[in-house]
C-alpha cells in the first residue's frame, strides 16, 4: 500500500482518481483549497471511507510545507487555475501562480523521504502553438517540437504556465511522470466543457422534435472517459519506465468531429431532433488527437469505454446531480 497525496483533490480527474487508488488499497490524502472543487454528496461519501484524508489548504501559502507529512510515496498535482473564463479573464494570474503552485509542490516534493513519484498534470493545450504555426502530425506524438501562440493572447498565459511547468519538472530532480491530458470528460466535470454544456442545452430544449445547436462543427477532437482516464494515471505509477517522460492521456478511438459528438448527445438525452450548425467557437483548436503509442507500449492502457456508453453514463449523473438535482459540481 502506497501513501498518496493528490493536490486538486476534490476537483474533477482527482476525485475520480482518488476514488481508484482507495479501491486498490491505497492511503489517499487530498489537498485543496475549494476555490473551484465542490464539497459536494460525491465527495462527502469518499471522505467517508477508510483510509481517506482530506486536508483544507492553500498551496500558495508555502506554510504548508511545514504542516504537512514528508513519507508520501506519490504526489499527482492537480491543482491549477483553469478553465477559459478564468484564462481569458486574469491571464497574468494563471501564467504565475500556476508556475508558483508547481514551483512550491517541487520544493514539498524535495522533502519527501522516499518519493517514487511526481505526477504533473501538463495539457494538451501546448500543441496548440505547433498546430497554428507548423505541420502538427495527427495524432501527435509526444516528441513534437512545441512552438508557442502570440505571448499577447491570454490563451497563451495557460499554455505557457504547463510548458514551463514541464520544464521544471525536467531540471528538479524528482522523479516524475508528465502527463498530457486531451478532452477528458464524465461525471462531475463542471459546466464549462462542451459535452455538459451540449446535454444541458438538449435537456432544456423545449420540445423533442427542436434542434440542437451545436458549435465549430466540423472541429476534431477525442474523448477520454474518465474511467479509462484514471485507469492510466494509476497504472503510470505502478511502470517505472514512466519515471522521467512526458505521456499523452486520452482516448485510444479515433477523433471525431462536433457534429458526430452532437449526434452522440442527441442519442443520450433522447431529446431533441436534428442540428443547428454555429459558428466556430473564438480560439477552439481546428483538431486535437494524442498518438496513445507510447501509453500503450509502456502501461498496456486501451480505453474500454465507448462515447455512447460514456456520454449515457454521464448524462445520467448530471441528470440526478445537476439538471434536476443538487446543482453542485466540481469544475
Amino acid at each position: 500500500m502506497s501513501k498518496i497525496l493528490i493536490t486538486g483533490g476534490a476537483g474533477f480527474i482527482g476525485l475520480h482518481l482518488a476514488e481508484k487508488l482507495n479501491k486498490s488499497g491505497h492511503e489517499i490524502h487530498l489537498l485543496d483549497n475549494f476555490a473551484r472543487a465542490a464539497k459536494d454528496p460525491d465527495l462527502a461519501a469518499f471522505l467517508a471511507l477508510d483510509n481517506v484524508v482530506m486536508i483544507e489548504e492553500d498551496l500558495l501559502n508555502k506554510s504548508f510545507i511545514q504542516r504537512l507529512d514528508k513519507d508520501y510515496d506519490v504526489i499527482y498535482h492537480f491543482a491549477a487555475i483553469i478553465g477559459v473564463p478564468h484564462v481569458l479573464g486574469r491571464p497574468y494570474e494563471v501564467l504565475t501562480k500556476n508556475v508558483e503552485l508547481l514551483s512550491n509542490i517541487i520544493e514539498f516534493a524535495q522533502l519527501q523521504d522516499d518519493l517514487n513519484r511526481l505526477v504533473f498534470t501538463s495539457t494538451s493545450e501546448i500543441y496548440a502553438g505547433t498546430l497554428k504555426y507548423f505541420d502538427l502530425p495527427i495524432p501527435t506524438p509526444e516528441d513534437t517540437p512545441l512552438a508557442i501562440t502570440n505571448l499577447s493572447e491570454p490563451r497563451t498565459s495557460y499554455m505557457l504556465s504547463k510548458i514551463y511547468g514541464e520544464a521544471m519538472c525536467q531540471h528538479s530532480k524528482v522523479p516524475f511522470t508528465i502527463i498530457r491530458p486531451h478532452n477528458v470528460y464524465g461525471p462531475r466535470m463542471g459546466m464549462s466543457h462542451v459535452i455538459p454544456i451540449l446535454l444541458e442545452r438538449s435537456h432544456t430544449l423545449e420540445s423533442n422534435d427542436l434542434p440542437l445547436k451545436v458549435y465549430s462543427p466540423t472541429h476534431k477532437r477525442t474523448f477520454c472517459y474518465i474511467e479509462d482516464a484514471v485507469d492510466l494515471l494509476e497504472r503510470v505509477i505502478l511502470t517505472p519506465e514512466c519515471e522521467g517522460i512526458s505521456l499523452n492521456l486520452g482516448s485510444t478511438d479515433n477523433e471525431i468531429n462536433m457534429e458526430t459528438l452532437a449526434n452522440g448527445i442527441l442519442k443520450a438525452t433522447s431529446i431533441g431532433e436534428g442540428l443547428t450548425f454555429m459558428p466556430e467557437t473564438e480560439g477552439s483548436v481546428l483538431r486535437r488527437c494524442p498518438d496513445m503509442t507510447k501509453a500503450i507500449s509502456l502501461t498496456g492502457y486501451q480505453s474500454t469505454v465507448s462515447l455512447d456508453d460514456g456520454l449515457s453514463r454521464t448524462y445520467d449523473w448530471y441528470v440526478k446531480n445537476v439538471f434536476e438535482g443538487h446543482g453542485v459540481t466540481a469544475d
